[in-house]
């Protein structure tokens, strides 16, 4: 199976479909929907964690990476779901959080013993002579990235939360039960892997950071290339059939050309979340602030042209477990809705690199605008809530913050109906449903010829039907317009030209150039109105115009 044709569907499973009801997703929640995924025309299932996990971090704290955790199900229901996704054409992706694990996993256990070999596993540092934590550095969830064991008057790693241990990756035999992990649902028959914050795993400088929170010391670092090729050699790379993704953290697109180079030695392909940083201040993503449409322009077609430059592939998205959605952000839940969900995905579905797709963005699903703190379930916005409130926000203020940014606006219950849990499950669901199910759900939109979901089907089949979408060269057009992005893609002899209004007021934009020889392929109105060298772009309006030569 071809990835630059493929398009892959991200589920989390917690949050995709409860079969058992007890309010939390399962695996077989998620087999008894792959007849939707099916017809929606995805490749690739791609999992959030559901290995066995205490959940401090919603599974991406694992604590045994051989095991299915109970309230997800059993193996047997994984291996189901394995044979059943590869009746219908679909392949699974699973996600490895290979930098850090959970405190209670059997290895950090053993290291808190005392055992010298276990302990190895982890970073583990003296204070400074003052009795402060090694280093300055922060946690991404907040606070202080270093923990204190009194038992060794040393203090252990969590770059994320403090039951994360990281993970020693300058230990071979780190290196060696991680690549045995990997090999193991290789034997299960899975043929994607995607590796979590994977580029943060080498780490050499431990030194306070007086500019920033100490990322510049741990990310993108010296070894990272050469352990991923170890990793490659030594499991995924022994199957062509085998695709791969790195979640790059804050890293540079120099290390992505060789992460994701088409020699591949590394990776299939690359996150990176760039893009995702235009409504932050700096790298400061608690604030409200208008996003920045000439940097998200200027970011995307900076990465779609100098990756192609060097040879190196994309995974291309906007949504995931970790952001809001994107109608909420970048586009207009409230009138424009279904023009801009759709004007959004064309975008993406559009460029250079393979399209992800997070569950209940091909309906247009928007953010939960929870009111009330008891509402919110992620560690990260539980902590900034008390975080923002002691830097002297007011509590009102902060609910307004995390009504944008929280990661918990992604995580509500996939709407598959209108009835009273949204057809997630028959109990209350671990997390609250979003009142709007009742007029966004998958039932309803898929009995509508117009609707989002039919319009992504659309999107997906593009790329298999066009070679000029899955391999074309991407060209910027008229960078500087206020409101519309647009750009060419070009393969042999097809050319492809997307134009896109990301405002809900009209625009004439000018292609420089007639289109009255393309072809229309797509657009998010009934017609588009051409004329000459100019398209009078509607709200939120999107079209895909196709010629051959």
């Amino acid at each position: 199976m071809d990835f630059k044709k493929s398009a892959v569907y991200q589920i989390y499973p917690k949050s995709f479909c409860d079969s058992n009801g007890d309010g939390l997703g399962d695996l077989k929640g998620v087999t008894g929907k792959l007849d939707y995924l099916k017809e929606l025309g995805v490749d690739y299932i791609w999992m959030t964690p559901f290995f066995v996990s205490p959940q401090n971090d919603n599974g991406y704290d694992v604590e045994d990476y051989y095991n299915i955790d109970p309230r997800y199900g059993t193996m047997e229901d994984f291996e189901e779901l394995s044979r059943e996704a590869a009746k219908r054409g679909i392949r699974l992706m699973l996600d490895m959080v290979f930098n850090h694990t959970s405190d209670r996993h059997e290895w950090f256990q053993k290291a808190l013993s005392g055992d010298p070999k276990y302990k190895n596993f982890y970073i583990f540092k003296k204070g400074k002579d003052n009795g402060e934590p090694p280093t300055n550095w922060e946690s991404k969830f907040g606070g202080n990235a270093w923990k204190y064991v009194e038992k060794f008057d040393e203090y252990y790693l969590h770059l994320f939360d403090v039951s994360q241990p990281d993970l020693n990756w300058d230990n071979p035999e780190v290196r060696q039960e991680l690549q045995k992990v990997i090999r193991f649902w290789m034997g299960k028959g899975v043929k994607g892997f995607r590796f979590d914050v994977v580029n943060l795993i080498s780490k050499d400088r431990y030194e306070d950071d007086y500019e920033g929170d100490g990322r510049r010391f741990y990310t993108d670092g010296p070894r990272i290339h050469e352990y991923l090729q170890e990793l490659n050699a030594a499991t995924f790379g022994t199957d062509a059939e085998i695709i791969t993704v790195g979640e790059m953290s804050s890293t540079s697109m120099e290390n992505c050309y060789r992460y994701a180079s088409e020699d591949g030695r590394e990776l299939s392909m690359v996150f990176s979340f760039h893009h995702l940083k235009v409504d932050f201040v700096g790298n400061e993503k608690w604030v409200i602030v208008p996003y920045d449409f000439q940097k998200l322009k200027h970011i995307l077609f900076d990465w779609q042209t100098h990756m192609a430059e060097h040879h190196a592939w994309n995974a291309v998205f906007w949504c995931n477990h970790d952001q809001p959605r994107v109608v909420s952000r970048f586009g207009d839940e409230g009138r424009y809705w279904k023009e801009s969900a759709k004007m959004l995905g064309t975008v993406i579905h559009c460029l250079r690199g393979t399209p992800y797709i997070y569950q209940g963005e091909e309906l247009g699903m928007t953010n939960a605008h929870f009111d009330q703190i008891s509402q919110y379930k992620d560690v990260e916005s539980l902590n900034h809530f008390r975080i923002l409130q002691e830097k002297g926000l007011p509590e009102s203020a902060v609910y307004e913050i995390l009504k944008i940014h929280s990661r918990d606006n992604s995580r509500t219950p996939m709407q598959w109906d209108g009835g009273k849990y949204a057809g997630f499950s028959d109990a209350e669901p671990w997390i609250s449903v979003n009142p709007n199910h009742v007029r966004i759900n998958a039932e309803s939109e898929m009995q509508d010829d117009d609707s989002i979901f039919r319009y992504y089907q659309k999107l997906i089949r593009l790329r298999k039907d066009y070679d000029v979408v899955a391999y074309g060269d991407l060209e910027p057009l008229d960078e500087k317009h206020p409101s519309v992005m647009a750009y060419r893609r070009t393969w042999k002899d097809q050319e492809l030209l997307v134009i896109s209004n990301f405002y809900g007021k009209e625009v004439i934009w000018d292609a420089g150039r007639g289109l009255n020889g393309y072809t229309r392929l797509l657009g998010n109105y009934e017609d588009s109105r051409l004329n000459g060298t100019k398209a009078e772009l509607r709200p939120y309006e999107t079209v895909v115009l196709y010629r051959q030569s």
